[in-house]
Protein backbone atom coordinates (compact mmCIF):
# COMPACT_ATOMS: atom_id res chain seq x y z
CA UNK A 1 0.00 0.00 0.00
CA UNK A 2 1.31 3.12 -0.49
CA UNK A 3 2.83 5.14 2.37
CA UNK A 4 0.43 8.41 2.98
CA UNK A 5 3.22 10.42 4.29
CA UNK A 6 5.15 10.49 1.51
CA UNK A 7 2.15 11.61 -1.29
CA UNK A 8 -0.54 13.79 -1.48
CA UNK A 9 -0.09 16.94 -2.36
CA UNK A 10 -2.34 18.26 -4.69
CA UNK A 11 -1.77 21.17 -7.57
CA UNK A 12 -5.39 22.81 -8.69
CA UNK A 13 -4.88 25.20 -11.56
CA UNK A 14 -7.43 27.48 -12.75
CA UNK A 15 -10.76 25.15 -12.31
CA UNK A 16 -13.78 26.11 -13.50
CA UNK A 17 -16.84 24.24 -14.30
CA UNK A 18 -20.09 24.78 -15.84
CA UNK A 19 -23.37 22.97 -16.01
CA UNK A 20 -24.66 24.59 -19.05
CA UNK A 21 -24.31 28.14 -19.03
CA UNK A 22 -24.07 28.29 -14.85
CA UNK A 23 -20.49 28.53 -13.65
CA UNK A 24 -20.57 26.19 -10.33
CA UNK A 25 -16.57 26.41 -9.65
CA UNK A 26 -15.00 30.02 -11.56
CA UNK A 27 -11.39 29.76 -11.80
CA UNK A 28 -9.99 27.89 -8.81
CA UNK A 29 -6.16 27.88 -8.14
CA UNK A 30 -4.90 25.70 -4.97
CA UNK A 31 -1.88 24.08 -3.55
CA UNK A 32 -2.76 21.93 -0.89
CA UNK A 33 0.01 20.42 0.86
CA UNK A 34 0.62 16.49 1.70
CA UNK A 35 -0.75 15.91 5.20
CA UNK A 36 -2.87 19.58 5.58
CA UNK A 37 -6.16 19.57 6.95
CA UNK A 38 -7.80 21.90 4.39
CA UNK A 39 -11.08 22.80 4.33
CA UNK A 40 -13.66 23.94 2.10
CA UNK A 41 -15.87 26.36 4.09
CA UNK A 42 -18.96 28.27 2.14
CA UNK A 43 -22.71 28.50 2.28
CA UNK A 44 -24.60 26.36 -0.17
CA UNK A 45 -24.25 26.96 -3.79
CA UNK A 46 -20.60 28.24 -3.47
CA UNK A 47 -18.81 25.63 -5.08
CA UNK A 48 -17.35 23.61 -2.47
CA UNK A 49 -19.18 20.30 -3.12
CA UNK A 50 -18.61 20.60 -6.94
CA UNK A 51 -14.93 21.35 -6.56
CA UNK A 52 -14.50 18.11 -4.28
CA UNK A 53 -16.27 16.11 -6.62
CA UNK A 54 -13.72 17.29 -9.56
CA UNK A 55 -10.99 16.85 -7.27
CA UNK A 56 -12.48 13.05 -6.97
CA UNK A 57 -13.15 12.41 -10.47
CA UNK A 58 -16.64 11.92 -10.36
CA UNK A 59 -17.47 15.28 -12.12
CA UNK A 60 -15.17 15.95 -15.23
CA UNK A 61 -13.05 19.45 -15.32
CA UNK A 62 -14.75 22.46 -17.70
CA UNK A 63 -11.43 24.23 -17.75
CA UNK A 64 -7.70 23.87 -16.05
CA UNK A 65 -5.72 21.43 -14.25
CA UNK A 66 -5.46 19.17 -10.95
CA UNK A 67 -2.59 17.41 -10.23
CA UNK A 68 -1.56 14.63 -7.71
CA UNK A 69 2.24 15.72 -6.37
CA UNK A 70 2.69 17.08 -9.59
CA UNK A 71 1.33 15.11 -11.93
CA UNK A 72 -2.31 15.62 -14.01
CA UNK A 73 -5.11 13.60 -12.85
CA UNK A 74 -7.73 15.85 -14.82
CA UNK A 75 -8.22 12.65 -17.38
CA UNK A 76 -7.73 9.78 -14.68
CA UNK A 77 -10.86 7.86 -14.06
CA UNK A 78 -12.62 8.15 -10.11
CA UNK A 79 -11.50 4.60 -9.60
CA UNK A 80 -8.09 4.93 -10.53
CA UNK A 81 -7.41 7.88 -8.52
CA UNK A 82 -6.78 5.74 -5.30
CA UNK A 83 -8.89 8.40 -3.22
CA UNK A 84 -10.63 7.72 0.02
CA UNK A 85 -14.22 9.59 0.24
CA UNK A 86 -16.55 9.83 3.48
CA UNK A 87 -20.04 10.74 2.60
CA UNK A 88 -22.85 12.76 5.15
CA UNK A 89 -24.87 9.20 4.63
CA UNK A 90 -22.13 6.77 5.51
CA UNK A 91 -22.79 4.14 2.80
CA UNK A 92 -22.26 1.45 4.71
CA UNK A 93 -23.34 -1.96 3.64
CA UNK A 94 -25.57 -3.38 5.94
CA UNK A 95 -25.30 -6.73 5.67
CA UNK A 96 -22.16 -6.87 6.27
CA UNK A 97 -19.86 -6.89 9.73
CA UNK A 98 -18.02 -3.37 10.77
CA UNK A 99 -14.75 -5.93 10.38
CA UNK A 100 -16.55 -6.45 6.67
CA UNK A 101 -17.36 -3.37 5.96
CA UNK A 102 -13.60 -1.59 6.97
CA UNK A 103 -11.94 -4.16 5.06
CA UNK A 104 -14.15 -3.79 2.09
CA UNK A 105 -11.82 -1.97 -0.17
CA UNK A 106 -8.85 -4.46 0.31
CA UNK A 107 -10.82 -7.18 -0.27
CA UNK A 108 -11.79 -5.96 -4.19
CA UNK A 109 -8.11 -5.32 -4.58
CA UNK A 110 -7.47 -9.40 -3.44
CA UNK A 111 -5.26 -8.12 -0.96
CA UNK A 112 -4.12 -11.65 1.08
CA UNK A 113 -6.43 -12.08 4.05
CA UNK A 114 -3.84 -12.07 6.41
CA UNK A 115 -2.92 -8.55 5.20
CA UNK A 116 -6.61 -8.06 4.89
CA UNK A 117 -7.30 -8.83 9.04
CA UNK A 118 -3.90 -7.19 10.27
CA UNK A 119 -5.26 -3.35 8.35
CA UNK A 120 -8.56 -3.75 9.78
CA UNK A 121 -7.13 -4.81 13.04
CA UNK A 122 -5.14 -1.68 12.45
CA UNK A 123 -8.45 0.47 11.40
CA UNK A 124 -10.40 -1.08 14.38
CA UNK A 125 -7.60 0.30 17.04
CA UNK A 126 -7.56 4.14 15.03
CA UNK A 127 -11.12 4.87 15.44
CA UNK A 128 -11.71 2.87 18.86
CA UNK A 129 -14.06 -0.04 18.04
CA UNK A 130 -12.57 -2.90 18.54
CA UNK A 131 -15.39 -4.26 20.72
CA UNK A 132 -17.59 -4.01 18.11
CA UNK A 133 -15.69 -5.68 14.86
CA UNK A 134 -18.47 -8.22 14.94
CA UNK A 135 -21.73 -5.99 14.97
CA UNK A 136 -23.75 -4.66 12.16
CA UNK A 137 -24.03 -0.82 11.35
CA UNK A 138 -27.63 -0.80 12.28
CA UNK A 139 -26.11 -1.82 16.13
CA UNK A 140 -24.21 0.79 15.92
CA UNK A 141 -25.15 4.91 17.08
CA UNK A 142 -24.50 7.44 14.42
CA UNK A 143 -21.24 8.65 15.44
CA UNK A 144 -19.91 4.97 15.56
CA UNK A 145 -21.34 4.24 12.13
CA UNK A 146 -19.48 7.53 11.09
CA UNK A 147 -16.03 6.05 12.50
CA UNK A 148 -16.64 2.73 10.46
CA UNK A 149 -17.03 5.28 7.48
CA UNK A 150 -13.89 6.69 8.30
CA UNK A 151 -11.76 3.50 9.04
CA UNK A 152 -12.83 2.20 5.74
CA UNK A 153 -11.95 5.13 3.49
CA UNK A 154 -8.31 4.84 5.41
CA UNK A 155 -7.88 1.01 5.54
CA UNK A 156 -6.38 1.13 1.93
CA UNK A 157 -3.89 3.93 2.78
CA UNK A 158 -4.94 6.14 0.33
CA UNK A 159 -2.80 9.42 -0.19
CA UNK A 160 -5.92 11.84 -0.06
CA UNK A 161 -9.46 11.80 1.71
CA UNK A 162 -11.99 13.62 0.78
CA UNK A 163 -14.80 14.15 3.47
CA UNK A 164 -18.12 15.93 2.07
CA UNK A 165 -20.29 17.21 4.97
CA UNK A 166 -19.71 13.82 7.04
CA UNK A 167 -20.81 14.81 10.75
CA UNK A 168 -23.93 16.98 9.13
CA UNK A 169 -26.29 14.14 10.70
CA UNK A 170 -25.17 13.95 14.12
CA UNK A 171 -26.06 16.18 16.77
CA UNK A 172 -24.11 19.28 18.14
CA UNK A 173 -22.73 17.43 20.64
CA UNK A 174 -21.81 14.32 19.05
CA UNK A 175 -20.84 16.44 16.33
CA UNK A 176 -18.21 18.02 18.55
CA UNK A 177 -17.41 14.65 19.97
CA UNK A 178 -16.34 13.25 16.54
CA UNK A 179 -14.70 16.42 15.79
CA UNK A 180 -11.75 15.67 18.21
CA UNK A 181 -11.32 12.32 17.35
CA UNK A 182 -11.21 13.31 13.55
CA UNK A 183 -8.46 15.89 14.12
CA UNK A 184 -6.88 13.12 16.53
CA UNK A 185 -7.07 10.75 13.69
CA UNK A 186 -5.67 13.20 10.96
CA UNK A 187 -2.68 13.72 13.16
CA UNK A 188 -1.93 10.00 13.56
CA UNK A 189 -2.51 8.96 9.92
CA UNK A 190 -0.61 11.30 7.87
CA UNK A 191 -3.16 11.55 5.50
CA UNK A 192 -4.17 14.75 3.45
CA UNK A 193 -7.67 15.49 4.14
CA UNK A 194 -9.85 18.06 2.05
CA UNK A 195 -13.21 18.88 4.15
CA UNK A 196 -16.46 20.13 3.00
CA UNK A 197 -18.43 21.77 5.37
CA UNK A 198 -20.90 24.91 5.68
CA UNK A 199 -20.37 24.90 9.74
CA UNK A 200 -18.11 27.65 10.41
CA UNK A 201 -16.84 25.87 13.96
CA UNK A 202 -16.33 23.11 12.96
CA UNK A 203 -13.93 24.51 10.23
CA UNK A 204 -11.98 26.56 12.55
CA UNK A 205 -11.51 23.68 15.12
CA UNK A 206 -9.84 21.13 13.00
CA UNK A 207 -8.02 22.87 10.23
CA UNK A 208 -4.59 23.52 9.45
CA UNK A 209 -6.15 25.97 6.55
CA UNK A 210 -9.72 27.34 5.02
CA UNK A 211 -10.56 27.99 2.02
CA UNK A 212 -13.75 30.22 2.30
CA UNK A 213 -15.83 30.18 -1.13
CA UNK A 214 -18.03 32.53 -2.80
CA UNK A 215 -20.30 31.61 -5.83
CA UNK A 216 -17.55 29.05 -7.43
CA UNK A 217 -14.85 31.58 -6.75
CA UNK A 218 -11.65 31.49 -3.49
CA UNK A 219 -12.46 34.41 -0.97
CA UNK A 220 -9.56 33.99 1.21
CA UNK A 221 -7.42 31.13 1.90
CA UNK A 222 -5.24 31.10 5.60
CA UNK A 223 -5.46 29.26 8.86
CA UNK A 224 -8.27 29.47 11.02
CA UNK A 225 -6.32 31.87 13.12
CA UNK A 226 -5.07 34.04 10.04
CA UNK A 227 -9.04 34.43 9.14
CA UNK A 228 -10.82 35.13 11.98
CA UNK A 229 -8.41 37.78 13.34
CA UNK A 230 -7.36 39.47 9.57
CA UNK A 231 -10.37 38.97 7.35
CA UNK A 232 -9.87 40.71 3.96
CA UNK A 233 -13.49 41.17 2.76
CA UNK A 234 -17.04 41.79 4.10
CA UNK A 235 -18.21 38.29 3.32
CA UNK A 236 -15.41 36.39 4.98
CA UNK A 237 -15.51 38.43 8.32
CA UNK A 238 -19.62 37.77 8.12
CA UNK A 239 -19.03 34.10 7.07
CA UNK A 240 -16.63 32.92 9.13
CA UNK A 241 -18.04 34.50 13.30
CA UNK A 242 -19.73 37.12 13.65
CA UNK A 243 -18.79 41.02 12.71
CA UNK A 244 -19.78 44.24 13.59
CA UNK A 245 -18.85 46.44 10.35
CA UNK A 246 -18.15 50.02 11.32
CA UNK A 247 -16.98 53.47 9.51
CA UNK A 248 -13.29 54.91 10.84
CA UNK A 249 -12.39 58.01 8.46
CA UNK A 250 -14.62 57.18 5.55
CA UNK A 251 -13.33 53.32 5.81
CA UNK A 252 -15.09 50.11 6.48
CA UNK A 253 -13.79 48.06 9.32
CA UNK A 254 -14.46 44.68 11.09
CA UNK A 255 -14.99 44.07 14.55
CA UNK A 256 -15.52 41.21 16.04
CA UNK A 257 -18.11 41.38 19.15
CA UNK A 258 -15.50 40.01 21.90
CA UNK A 259 -13.10 42.54 21.30
CA UNK A 260 -15.42 45.52 22.30
CA UNK A 261 -15.56 46.82 26.01
CA UNK A 262 -18.61 47.60 27.66
CA UNK A 263 -19.08 49.96 30.34
CA UNK A 264 -21.76 51.41 32.12
CA UNK A 265 -22.40 55.10 31.92
CA UNK A 266 -21.86 57.35 29.34
CA UNK A 267 -19.13 60.45 27.82
CA UNK A 268 -15.85 58.20 28.87
CA UNK A 269 -13.15 60.06 27.28
CA UNK A 270 -11.92 57.25 26.37
CA UNK A 271 -14.95 55.57 24.51
CA UNK A 272 -15.52 55.44 21.10
CA UNK A 273 -18.85 55.73 21.03
CA UNK A 274 -21.86 55.27 23.50
CA UNK A 275 -25.62 53.79 23.39
CA UNK A 276 -28.60 52.23 24.61
CA UNK A 277 -28.62 48.63 25.07
CA UNK A 278 -31.43 46.93 23.42
CA UNK A 279 -31.23 43.69 24.38
CA UNK A 280 -29.24 41.02 26.99
CA UNK A 281 -29.04 37.15 25.44
CA UNK A 282 -27.98 34.65 28.29
CA UNK A 283 -25.52 31.90 26.93
CA UNK A 284 -24.31 30.38 30.16
CA UNK A 285 -20.69 30.94 29.74
CA UNK A 286 -21.18 34.30 27.83
CA UNK A 287 -24.14 37.30 27.34
CA UNK A 288 -24.42 38.71 23.94
CA UNK A 289 -25.44 42.22 24.17
CA UNK A 290 -27.05 44.14 21.52
CA UNK A 291 -26.35 48.25 21.87
CA UNK A 292 -28.02 51.24 20.11
CA UNK A 293 -25.66 53.74 19.75
CA UNK A 294 -25.99 57.62 19.35
CA UNK A 295 -24.73 57.04 16.24
CA UNK A 296 -27.59 54.92 14.71
CA UNK A 297 -25.92 51.75 14.36
CA UNK A 298 -26.34 48.33 16.41
CA UNK A 299 -23.68 46.74 17.52
CA UNK A 300 -23.38 43.07 19.44
CA UNK A 301 -20.88 42.63 22.11
CA UNK A 302 -20.11 39.82 23.32
CA UNK A 303 -18.88 39.79 27.18
CA UNK A 304 -17.54 36.67 29.42
CA UNK A 305 -20.20 35.92 32.34
CA UNK A 306 -17.59 35.51 34.63
CA UNK A 307 -15.81 38.73 33.87
CA UNK A 308 -18.97 40.73 33.82
CA UNK A 309 -18.46 42.78 37.69
CA UNK A 310 -21.32 45.01 36.31
CA UNK A 311 -24.86 44.69 36.24
CA UNK A 312 -26.46 45.38 32.88
CA UNK A 313 -30.26 45.77 32.24
CA UNK A 314 -32.16 46.63 28.98
CA UNK A 315 -32.07 50.40 28.63
CA UNK A 316 -29.00 51.06 30.39
CA UNK A 317 -27.09 53.77 28.74
CA UNK A 318 -23.45 52.44 28.24
CA UNK A 319 -20.63 53.64 26.89
CA UNK A 320 -18.30 51.14 23.99
CA UNK A 321 -14.17 50.57 24.15
CA UNK A 322 -12.02 48.59 21.69
CA UNK A 323 -8.67 49.15 21.12
CA UNK A 324 -7.31 50.30 17.68
CA UNK A 325 -5.99 47.20 16.46
CA UNK A 326 -9.27 45.46 17.19
CA UNK A 327 -11.01 46.82 14.26
CA UNK A 328 -9.55 45.25 10.70
CA UNK A 329 -9.67 47.09 7.38
CA UNK A 330 -11.24 45.16 4.42
CA UNK A 331 -10.07 45.71 1.22
CA UNK A 332 -13.64 45.26 -0.51
CA UNK A 333 -15.06 48.52 1.24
Amino acid sequence: MTDPSKTGSLQIRDVTKMFGTFQAVDGVTLDIEKGEFLTLLGPSGSGKTTLLMMIAGFLDITNGDIALDGASIAQVPAEKRNFGMVFQGYALFPHMSVRDNIGYALSVRKRPASEIKARVDEMLELVQLQDFADRKPTQLSGGQQQRVALARALCFAPPVLLLDEPLGALDKKLRVEVQEQLKDIHKRVGTTFIYVTHDQEEALSMSDRIVIMRDGAVEQVGTPKELYERPATKFAASFLGKSNFITQGGKMYALRPEKIDLRLGQGGVDARTSGTIRTITYFGSMQRIIVDTVKGDEIEVDIDVWRNQETLSEGAVVDLLWQDDAAVALKDT
